[in-house]
């Protein structure tokens, strides 16, 4: 009777090799019967998948399978894709937005024009746009970044108190969990700079929903924790006391006083999570509410033009002249071109230019008379230092005159 063959070794037999995988009950024995279990020493040497395994041998563990528990009909996606996923919707939006904005201002300064919006390309430099965009957009841009933060981050803190996998995160609270702390830091400080000082007092609740400054953190008694939050509203009301007094005695100025007074209180009950219940229904409503403001800050953005507006007097010497209301778009040795404010462009040769000075436009013009510390509330930090150091000169009786 014909037995499997075994190779001997200096302890012992050595069990032929194997020709399953341990652990599959189907898997026959090497002379194709199943095998019975065996005893060495006294001990059962353990029939795995059907096949004497020899005591001392590990064998392997079979594969637990694993269970994803996804509801059924929907994409379970990865948090780190997801992540990912935010973080490159939310830089595209950072970088594509400014490109178009700037290729639309020139669209609305040409009059939609085809040859003319040519013309400025031609001789607008990429420097020069993306300077005037920054000059003139960089408010709008910090805008719509305080307010993403600001809104991101209490839904964030809102989502967090929820049950895991009940409702997913909206697009402004991972907005907020990708986006670095110096980038906040850095959207703060620009609209700091740029806003006017009338909407400065937007920035404290903002602040304190971006980075959840809740009264409880200046403090753990309740005492102190009430002087600092008087010496702070009593400096902030000695710094615009000033301001409040002449809005009152000016009177219709309410929006004014409403700037200045609501913003600070706000900001005392603003951080914190909301009610479960209300998260998605104000996620999406702030979502429309944050485009709809940005459409309609953008429309002045867009309109306002990328070169300056000059009056150019034009005529022969000794004899009429005329002047050109418009803005200039290049000059050469033979002709100055000039993009006129009414539309139109006009070849003025250079021989026929008397003068030109500097205008500003409409929108530049204050419309309140109030300031704050020598500053006109509806200027900028950065515009009223540069007030200080080249103070507004007077406006030429040219720029009254209409083209």
């Amino acid at each position: 009777m014909s037995t499997a063959p075994t190779a001997t070794g200096g302890d012992g037999p050595v069990p032929p090799p194997r020709t399953s995988v341990p652990g599959d009950a189907a898997s026959p024995s090497i002379d194709g019967t199943e095998a019975a279990s065996s005893a060495v020493d006294g001990s059962a040497a353990g029939a795995v998948g059907g096949v004497d395994w020899p005591v001392g041998v590990p064998a392997a563990e079979p594969a637990e399978p694993v269970v994803a528990d996804v509801e059924p009909g929907r994409v379970r996606w990865d948090p780190a894709e997801r992540r990912a996923r935010a973080s490159q919707s939310f830089w595209t939006a950072v970088v594509g937005v400014p490109a178009i904005f700037s290729v639309l201002r020139l669209g609305v300064e040409a009059g939609g024009e085809l040859q003319t919006t040519l013309l400025l390309v031609a001789n607008v430099g990429p420097v020069n746009l993306l300077a005037g965009f920054l000059t003139t957009a960089a408010r709008l841009l910090s805008t719509g970044m305080v307010a993403v933060f600001a809104l991101g981050a209490v839904l964030a803190v809102s989502a967090d108190r929820l049950p895991p996998g009940t409702r997913r995160r909206p697009l402004f609270a991972r907005w907020a969990d990708i986006t670095p702390a110096w980038v906040v830091l850095a959207s703060f400080l620009l609209a700091l700079i740029t806003w006017p000082l009338l909407y400065l007092p937007l920035l404290l609740p903002a602040f304190v929903a971006a980075f959840q400054l809740r009264p409880g953190r200046l403090h753990e008694r309740v005492a102190p924790r009430v002087l600092l939050i008087v010496a702070l509203l009593a400096g902030y009301g000695w710094l615009v006391l000033p301001t409040l007094r002449d809005a009152v005695d000016q009177g219709g100025e309410r929006l004014v006083l409403a700037l200045i007074v609501v913003p600070p209180l706000l900001a005392l009950f603003i951080a914190g999570p909301l009610p479960g219940m209300v998260i998605r229904p104000l996620a999406s409503v702030t979502e429309v509410a944050v485009l709809a403001m940005l459409v309609w800050a953008a429309l002045p953005v867009i309109s306002t033009p990328v070169l300056p507006l000059t009056v150019t007097t034009v005529g022969a010497e000794n004899g009429p002249t005329e002047d050109v209301r418009g803005h200039v778009v290049t000059t050469d040795d033979v002709n100055m071109v000039i993009l006129q404010e009414q539309g139109g462009v006009r070849y003025v040769p250079v021989d026929l230019v008397r003068a030109q000075v500097l205008c500003p436009s409409e929108e530049e013009l204050p419309r309140h008379r109030l300031r704050i510390h020598d500053f006109h509330v509806e200027d900028s930090l950065l515009e009223g230092l540069g007030r200080r150091v080249r103070p507004v000169h007077r406006i030429d009786a040219a720029c009254r005159t209409p083209g």
